[in-house]
């Protein structure tokens, strides 16, 4: 063994698939997952130092390892650890989740490409809201749980439990959690998954002190139960030295973890049918059911990191079936692109290394390709895995600034790697004042984005409070309006209506694409003409413009052809900001009904061209019953059936309207419609509603009109908020 190289270990541990085990840590907040994670990356961080087979002589180097590596290691995506069992050498993935459940997408990722995680629960405080979460999550993507019992050390000195009432508290813990797990496993797996103590699916310990015990453990080494208060009669070298003999933490992990969770192999027989949504019965499907390493390529991103020192981005998932190769074409479906895959790169320990080629069934990383977290690689267009929800439009925004102006580029940078991150984040970076807002799904999501500019990746910033984007559109069809120049050589006509829902529609749905119409687009003529519309009406439109249509319904006038730019300019000028209190107009059809020009050039330039466009359909605007729309998110909570009179109570004080609510076991589950405007704090207030208890995910999204009492009062916070002047308002 000794000869060979830890590189070659891993190489060959790659092909074997009954030896490879894909996992993660999943826990409450504060249940001490980083601690645990860290503890198995200083263990690989040494097998990286030392051949694994003299771990024990590896034991003061881990002690005084620096801290560089550890800084290192906190932001890795995954780790990959080589560990001897029973004579056989296996090859251990763990992925890191995210910690925080808001962002169920980030979470669900890391589910989607392991097998089996390790849920840590604390002994002391026991099975916490969040746990639930986390273990629903799993099993929705049947991923088989075992338990770690962190934080002993709590119930020996702060408890001053005897070695019985530990064994007590942690039987009445496995209790819990099995009876959790029944409740939200599916019928196949409630029995087969439950965990216990006397075949090791159960281990507990301290992650903090390095140290847990199995049963199957204690047998092997001969370790006895009362030996674990001996730890916490020692004090430094010598309690390090003894927890490194007796019951060193990632032995024991690694044990319980071969032992109890499936590899690749085995697993991928009942979660692909419940994961991916194609036909089973396909050569892409047969080869995904059997882990296939000669079948299609099928590899889903589930992490993008930026590599530090070359900044390019390496994509960190799971491969399915078939086998990457350096030089690939492959084909990413969400994006519809080709691309090459310039590197295939495994985890060893916690850095990348270049490997030719890795077959089904591991997780890696792949350099060359820019996609989103969520995306499916194959060879050709195929079925992907995840449905990419449709990503909603932000609601919310804030400012932010890095407190030290010196900081600014580091901050773009960052903002720049966030938005790549997380998707549903949009970044807009203003080039001429240097102001960054941050556009998110709501108020937490932005803070959230903010704690992890600050702690990941240290830029200190400030921000504004959160500020709601309204929209704003009109109620009826408007009376032809004028629009004159400044200089009163050039005026144009406007009028403007509300846009037919189900042509909205065809926007949203992309069939009607976004953008000016240059020449005849036959095709966007016979979509509208489906639609209803007659063939003149279709063959007018100029510029479909967020969700807004231009018409052309002017006869034979000369120079409108040269004037078009400016006048498409200035409507896009009016959609991004209308006359109410300069949001963005939404559903709104304009037709330019006639036009005088002047018929020289140099009278009809820009500086008269826009400011005649913005204050002809601002004025239309005005006389065809401006409102505001308000968003609203479709929410789904869940929380305790106890609970569901303060989950409607909640949603009424919030101007929300209930959807619908279901049972389902001992939860109940409200789908609600909330003003987005009305949401600031909601996290907090669901929790103090459900005792901690409730988790809401947003559904959907869409815009309402606000309702009439609250028109004036919202526009004029707008106004006031934007330091607008009545002379820049209205027409």
């Amino acid at each position: 063994m000794a000869e060979e190289s830890k590189l070659d270990r891993i190489k060959r541990l790659s092909k074997i698939q009954t030896n490879i085990r894909n996992i993660a840590t999943s826990a409450h907040i504060h249940h001490g997952k980083t601690a645990f994670t860290d503890n198995l990356l200083a263990a690989a961080g040494l097998m990286s130092e030392k051949s694994a087979g003299d771990l024990e002589a590896g034991m003061a180097t881990w002690q005084h390892a620096d801290e560089q590596e550890r800084l290192m290691t906190v932001d890795a995506a995954n780790v990959s650890m080589a560990h001897v069992y029973q004579g056989d050498d296996f090859l251990i993935n763990l992925i890191d989740t995210p910690g925080h459940v808001d962002f169920g997408g980030n979470v669900t990722r890391a589910m989607r490409a392991i097998d089996g995680t390790v849920v840590l629960i604390c002994a002391s405080e026991g099975i916490m809201p969040q746990t639930e979460t986390v273990l629903k999550q799993a099993l929705r993507e049947r991923v088989k749980p075992v338990l770690f019992i962190n934080k002993v050390d709590r119930l020996i000195k702060e408890m001053k439990y005897t070695p019985e009432q530990i064994q007590k508290r942690m039987a009445d813990l496995i209790i819990e959690f099995n009876r959790l797990l029944e409740q939200i496993a599916e019928p196949e797996f409630k029995q087969k998954w439950k965990v216990n103590f006397a075949d090791g699916s159960v281990s507990f310990g301290s992650a903090r002190d390095n140290w847990a015990l199995s049963l199957p453990y204690m047998q092997k080494k001969g370790v006895k139960f009362a030996d674990v208060l001996k730890i916490y009669e020692l004090e430094g070298e010598a309690q390090h030295q003894y927890v490194w003999e007796k019951m060193p933490l990632h032995d024991v992990i690694l044990d319980m973890v071969i032992k109890h969770l499936p590899d690749p192999a085995v697993a991928q027989k009942y979660r692909i049918p419940k994961i991916w949504k194609g036909d089973l019965e396909s050569p892409l499907g047969k080869s995904l059911i059997n882990c296939d390493p000669a079948g299609k390529v099928a590899f889903v991103i589930t992490r993008i990191l930026m590599d530090l020192k070359s900044g390019r981005e390496i994509s960190a998932g799971r491969l399915y079936s078939g086998t990457l190769k350096e030089g690939m074409t492959v084909y990413l479906n969400g994006a519809k692109q080709e691309q090459r895959v310039a590197q295939v790169l495994m985890y060893q320990g916690v850095k990348t290394e270049i490997i030719g080629e890795v077959p089904a069934g591991n997780v890696l990383a792949l350099a060359g390709i820019s996609g989103n977290a969520g995306e499916t690689l194959t060879e050709g267009p195929d079925q992907p895995f995840e449905e990419l929800k449709h990503i909603f439009e932000p609601v919310i925004s804030k400012a932010i600034e890095p407190v030290s102006p010196q900081d600014l580029t580091k901050l773009v940078e960052v903002l720049k790697k966030v938005g790549k991150e997380d998707p549903s984040v949009k970044i807009e970076i203003n080039q001429e004042t240097g102001e960054c807002l941050l556009h998110g799904m709501g108020e937490l999501h932005l803070e959230i984005i903010e704690n992890r500019i600050i702690t990941e990746k240290g830029v200190k910033v400030k921000t504004s409070p959160p500020v709601v984007v309204y929209r704003e559109s009109i109620t009826k069809a408007s009376p032809e309006a004028e629009g004159k120049s400044p200089n009163k050589h050039n005026k144009l006509y406007f009028k403007v209506e509300p846009l037919e829902p189900h042509i909205r529609e065809l926007i949203k749905k992309e069939e009607l694409s976004e953008g000016r119409v240059k020449k005849k687009d036959l095709l966007m003529r016979d979509t509208l003409v489906d639609a209803g519309w007659d063939n003149d009406t279709a063959l007018s439109v100029k510029d479909i413009y967020k969700g807004n249509i231009l018409l052309d319904a002017t006869r034979g006038i000369v120079q409108l052809m040269e004037a078009m730019p400016l006048i498409l300019d200035g409507f896009e000028q009016v959609i991004d900001g209308g006359p109410l209190a300069r949001e963005p107009v939404i559903g709104m059809k304009v037709t330019l009904t006639d036009a005088k020009l002047h018929e020289d050039t140099i009278h009809r330039g820009p500086s008269q061209m826009h400011p005649c466009v913005r204050e002809g359909i601002r004025t239309a605007m005005m006389l065809a019953g401006p409102v505001l729309f308000e968003p609203l998110q479709t929410h789904v909570i869940e929380g305790p059936q106890e609970f569901t009179g303060d989950l409607t109570k909640l949603v009424m004080n919030k101007r929300g309207q209930i959807l619908d609510i279901n049972q389902e076991g001992a939860s109940v589950i409200v789908k609600a419609k909330l003003p987005v405007g009305e949401m600031l704090g909601w996290s907090s207030d669901l929790r103090s509603a459900t005792a901690g208890r409730g988790v809401s995910s947003l559904a959907d999204q869409g815009f309402e009109r606000l309702p009439s009492e609250l028109q004036d009062k919202i526009t004029r916070q707008i106004i006031q908020r934007k330091g607008l002047t009545a002379g820049m308002l209205g027409a």
